[in-house]
């Protein structure tokens, strides 16, 4: 995924509600839980928010939104924080950038392994509009600062958007969310504790407006998503999508084991995969296996000068392959991220390699077992036949140069473990990897 500039966006949210976080109802003092910058968590605030929150109206509600987070999660904000604005323009404007060729040139190689991006775009470009016309609000995390995209200067303020980036400011002030992993896979299971936590927070504060508490509602219309101008990839939108459909059951499933105490113990030794995400009832347990892969290209073929050399792109996303490419549908629906192609997983790697402007890829992936290995190969061959690929035996397969997909590939599977090549042409197979 995107390394550059990581943010922690807000989407289009479907938001999973649990038990409550248990939070002393005692007296209040103005450094206790439930009060910040005068405001308790069950003041009124005096705002109108037909005509958009001002400076001073936004600061009101803020103050009292974080001292009801507090409420629920039983932490103190350690530090104030500052809600800004920005105009989606400014956003969009800031995500164009040119970033880094080499890791855009590898990057794509992962995303064409999945078949959710062919050669005839860019990833950073599809990830950009995907997010663009999506996001409403996003915090920086070091800076204290939470984001809210808008094409005015006083918005409407969403309560699910300020509550679930006020939840990321809590989260960077007591565990901190600047470092990340290194692959996609392990950023997707970081990403669905952090975000996870809070869509559940957002869901249980929303759960009490009109129960036990009077909350400022936002106009309508005032929450709306994006852009009307920006392309949603609806297979890239799946993948980064995962943190926050399956992330807040996840965290569920924890606090049901430890509360608060097991929440925290996450942040210093975040999940190493999507697997335990999807499947929680596996976690700790079940670890993934470190899948490494050989070199054994020509002396025109190279891996790339990056680092790391390989990604793991992990269960979610070889879930959002299986299911964009329309291989079967998932028993629990779209966003479930449980399918029996990708339930087996246990580990992979994509390296991707290149000789001048060519490029190819080599794909590794352990199953748990020989069964589920051999799922995921039918499912890919299905998926190869898709694109229309002719197969010339011995696992070899072409697809025609005009598909974005188009060149030669390697299908073979020894026991529970399934190795992908992928070059320009047929003959360039095994220069990239010889068998």
């Amino acid at each position: 995924m995107r390394r550059a500039g990581w943010l922690v966006v807000v989407l289009v949210l479907a938001t999973s509600v649990g038990t409550l976080v248990p939070a002393d109802d005692g007296g209040l003092s103005r450094d206790s839980l439930g009060w910040e910058d005068g405001y308790r968590y069950d003041d009124p605030v005096s705002v109108t928010v037909a005509d958009g929150l001002n400076e001073s109206e936004r600061a009101a509600v803020t103050a009292r939104a974080m001292a009801r987070v507090e409420r629920i999660r039983g932490l103190e904000f350690r530090e104030p924080v500052d809600v800004q604005v920005r105009s989606r323009a400014d956003y969009l404007a800031s995500r164009n950038g040119t970033g880094n060729e080499t890791h855009g040139a590898w990057n794509n190689q992962v995303w064409e392994a999945l078949f959710l991006v062919g050669d005839d775009r860019d990833v950073g470009e599809v990830l950009s509009g995907t997010v663009g016309a999506s996001v409403v609000g996003y915090y920086e995390p070091g800076s204290g600062n939470v984001v809210l995209v808008s094409d005015s200067e006083t918005p409407t303020v969403s309560r699910g958007t300020l509550v679930h980036e006020l939840v990321h400011a809590l989260q960077d002030q007591h565990f901190g969310l600047a470092d990340r992993p290194v692959t996609q896979d392990a950023q997707l299971a970081r990403n669905g504790v952090v975000e996870g936590e809070a869509n559940r927070i957002q869901g249980l504060y929303q759960q009490r407006c009109g129960r036990t508490w009077s909350c400022v509602d936002p106009a309508a219309g005032a929450s709306g998503g994006g852009s009307g101008d920006r392309t949603l990839d609806r297979g890239v939108f799946l993948v980064i999508y995962h943190p926050y459909a399956a992330g807040p059951d996840f965290v569920e499933a924890i606090a049901s084991r430890g509360g608060s105490d097991a929440l925290d113990d996450l942040y210093d030794d975040f999940p190493p995969s999507t697997e335990g995400i999807i499947h929680p009832e596996r976690y700790p347990e079940e670890q993934p296996v470190n899948v490494t892969v050989p070199d054994r290209s020509s002396e025109e073929w190279e891996r790339f000068d990056h680092d790391p050399v390989a990604d793991t792109v992990g269960e979610a996303s070889i879930y959002a392959m299986v299911v964009d490419n329309g291989l079967g549908d998932p028993p629990a629906g779209r966003y479930s991220y449980e399918h029996p192609v990708s339930d087996g997983w246990a580990g992979d790697s994509v390296v991707p390699y290149r000789a001048g402007d060519r490029r190819g890829y080599v794909w590794e992936l352990a199953w748990d077992s020989d069964r589920d290995a051999d799922e995921f190969v039918t499912a890919y061959r299905d998926l190869l036949a898709q694109h229309g690929a002719e197969s010339l035996g011995d696992g070899r397969y072409r697809i025609p140069d005009a598909s974005p997909f188009g060149g030669g590939y390697r299908v073979t599977q020894e026991g529970a473990t399934v190795r992908i090549v992928n070059g320009p042409s047929v003959a360039a197979l095994d220069e990239i990897h010889d068998p």
